[in-house]
């Protein structure tokens, strides 16, 4: 005999309303928390939704228990004088969670946290859900496996992603990425020049050496050193490097304070990276999150980044580093699409030569906007309405057993 199922379209009231718990532990994951419920309760109208959360999330309608700001610490030293706290918090959201009897558990990024609970509530037959894969197409790809034993099912936002878990059978789906989502096709460059006072034909250049004041310790002064050795070439060069909070904004400052770092026109801004890179002929930037933008955003972009020597001998004398290639951009591409300068290469020098290596070659610089329009479009799959359906043919499926504890 056929199962009826309700279809989620109608919005036939749920006799037994459903019940979803979230995590998120940082500005990020709040935005993709507020998207994922909102497309829940388009499925689910009467579905109620608690946890961990921001602004975003309460404003989609969400009961916090806790503020996704008490997660957010970061750095070693940090997490161990407010261990206590953590782990007090953890043991009570775990009772708490189990106590309200949720169809699903969905954690958002922060794995330190996330996949601990996951595993906790997996084992007392709790539906989980892991949204955004810890990067194991990077290092330590052997963490698939055991992501796979706090997570039910892994939301992951690259399509390179769930080809890995699934070798270590774990269920992974590739949803998309909410920035292709949310970043237009075909950016209004004059716009965003126009909102920095910059005319149409001035060479631009974005400099972003990072949003963490170690990434700025390391990077701020080739990055700076570098703009400087460009617009000796191109006198009318102007540089705009947007810092990420206050604290990067005195650390950029302080470095500017010598008068050798500083290039002939440079605006600091705060924040409004995004503008600042679609205003730009050229970004120069921190590897991590921020080439995707700058590939969203369809602008040439040389990557530079170094981390502790002695960090970076263990990560490689050990392994753990499995890629070539370190920019999304590249790894997305499966070719070198953007000059990556790492460790011992990441210079003044270097960084200069190739930043002017894309001035040099407009031609270049035009045929990139068709490779990476091609990933754009392979990422833009309209993750928060994708990741809702994958959340709920999860709970739609039989209960699993109970794991011993």
């Amino acid at each position: 005999m056929a199962l009826d199922l309700p279809n989620p379209e109608s919005r036939i009231p749920d006799p037994v309303p459903k019940r979803f718990v979230l995590c998120a532990g940082e500005a990020s994951g709040d935005l993709l928390g507020a998207g994922l419920i909102e497309q829940l309760r388009a499925r689910f109208p009467d579905a109620r939704f608690a946890g961990i959360g921001g602004d975003a999330m309460r404003a989609a309608g969400f009961d916090a228990w806790h503020d996704a700001q008490e997660l957010a610490v970061m750095g070693f030293a940090e997490v161990l004088a407010h261990l206590p706290r953590l782990l007090k918090l953890r043991s009570a959201f775990h009772k708490r969670v189990l106590g309200w009897k949720p169809d699903a558990f969905i954690g958002i990024d922060a794995p330190d946290f996330n996949l601990g609970v996951e595993r906790w509530l997996k084992q007392r037959g709790v539906r989980t859900v892991h949204y955004v894969s810890p990067s194991v197409w990077a290092w330590r790809e052997k963490r698939a496996e055991k992501i796979g034993q706090s997570a039910d099912r892994v939301l992951c936002l690259f399509p390179m992603e769930p080809p890995i878990y699934a070798r270590h059978g774990v269920d992974a789906r590739f949803v998309g990425h909410p920035l292709a989502d949310t970043m237009p096709l075909d950016p209004d460059r004059d716009a965003a020049r126009a909102e920095f006072g910059l005319a149409a034909d001035a060479p631009v250049l974005a400099l972003l050496p990072g949003s963490r004041l170690g990434e700025i310790a390391r990077l701020g002064k080739p990055f700076l050193e570098a703009a400087a050795r460009v617009a000796r070439e191109i006198p009318t060069l102007q540089v705009l490097v947007p810092a990420a909070n206050a604290a990067c904004r005195q650390a950029i400052e302080r470095l500017l304070a010598d008068p050798r770092l500083a290039a002939t026109s440079l605006q600091l801004l705060d924040g409004r990276a995004r503008a600042a890179m679609a205003a730009a002929d050229v970004v120069l930037l921190a590897s991590g999150t921020a080439t995707l933008e700058a590939m969203l955003a369809k602008r040439p972009m040389v990557v530079g980044y170094r981390i502790a020597p002695l960090t970076y001998a263990i990560v490689k004398g050990l392994g753990m580093l499995k890629v070539d290639r370190y920019a999304l951009p590249n790894v997305l591409a499966g070719a070198d699409l953007a000059p990556e300068l790492m460790q011992a290469d990441c210079t003044p020098d270097r960084l200069a030569e190739a930043v002017l290596g894309w001035f040099r070659n407009p031609d270049s610089m035009a045929s990139l906007q068709a490779r990476y329009r091609g990933i754009h479009l392979e990422l833009r799959q309209d993750a928060s309405s994708r990741a809702a359906e994958a959340v709920a043919g999860l709970i739609a499926s039989p209960t699993p057993n109970k794991q011993p504890g």
